[in-house]
């Protein structure tokens, strides 16, 4: 079944080469400029709807391909120990890491919900499951740009939530 639409680009094809593909050169123009007329008549009103419709706004961030990778990468590095921000940014785009480019690794880690607060708890009762700390020691050390680099706020609430507090 052909649309109003594809008709009328059949008429306007067929006017074009003059003839209705059966040699009824008069017809065939006369028929096309009618259907081609009414065609048009109805396209302009069916897209008066359209052009009041809103564009339709993908929610959250549009990545690139590297950027959605190293977005994919950090979910990885998160379902299996914590991270801080900083930290998960330097593991994605270290030479001994991931080597994404650092900008790729910021997109696609700011491209996350990620609570860093419970990031850095996870950390902090990762480091007493092997070891002892004093509460200023692990809060040092999840703070630290040698260690974790959580920032200091993050390192107490971690700490405080583990129990070394």
């Amino acid at each position: 079944m052909m649309t109003k639409l594809s008709a009328a680009i059949v008429a306007t094809a067929l006017m074009l080469f003059g003839c209705d593909g059966a040699g009824n050169h008069a017809q065939a123009s006369a028929a096309s400029e009618v259907e081609t007329e009414s065609a048009a008549i109805e396209v302009t009103d069916a897209a008066e709807p359209i052009l009041d419709a809103k564009p339709e706004i993908p929610e959250g961030p549009v990545l690139t391909g590297p950027q959605a990778n190293a977005a994919t990468s950090a979910e990885q590095y998160l379902g299996m120990s914590g991270f801080s921000r900083v930290g998960l940014i330097r593991q994605l785009s270290s030479a001994a890491g991931d080597q994404y480019e650092r900008a790729d690794a910021e997109a696609g880690v700011d491209s996350l919900t990620v609570d860093w607060n419970e990031q850095a708890a996870r950390s902090a009762k990762q480091y007493l499951d092997m070891t002892s700390f004093s509460c200023k020691g692990l809060i040092q050390q999840l703070s630290s740009s040698a260690g974790d680099n959580y920032t200091r706020e993050q390192a107490a609430y971690g700490a405080r939530q583990a129990g070394a507090c």
